[in-house]
């Protein structure tokens, strides 16, 4: 399949996949801006325990921001980029399954199963959009 050339070219199926990426990037930049800028206010919509250093907040944002970029340069041109795609796809599941097990069985961990239904509305949305590059 040729490439896009940018987000706002293309088919619609690939515009559809870019707009389900940026998407997937912003929410990750402002997950991670939360951790470093307002903790307490996860604590408090979530139900989360903080951790006791701020270290580990600050180094899941950076991971979290450098998602976003990741997200963010796979969108510019998918087509071309169909590993990245599949990336997405894997990363998302595997931040699903990842999270999901930790609230698993967990009641004080609850508010765990809202980033990790992020995730896989992620997975499946960025699935659903790109399955046009794999037929």
């Amino acid at each position: 399949m040729p490439s896009t050339g940018s987000r706002g070219s293309g088919p619609a199926p690939l515009r559809l996949l870019a707009a389900t990426l940026v998407a997937g990037a912003l929410y990750d930049f402002l997950f991670a801006a939360t951790l470093v800028l307002a903790p307490r206010l996860l604590q408090s919509t979530l139900s989360l325990p903080l951790p006791g250093e701020p270290f580990y907040l600050r180094a899941i944002a950076v991971l979290l921001v450098l998602a976003a970029g990741f997200y963010w340069i796979t969108a510019q041109d998918p087509a071309s980029r169909r590993a990245y795609v599949t990336m997405a796809i894997a990363g998302r599941t595997a931040g699903f399954v990842a999270i999901g097990l930790s609230a698993w069985g967990r009641p004080d961990l609850a508010g765990l199963w809202v980033p990790a239904g992020g995730d896989l509305l992620f997975a499946l949305a960025h699935a659903a959009a790109g399955r046009s590059l794999w037929t």
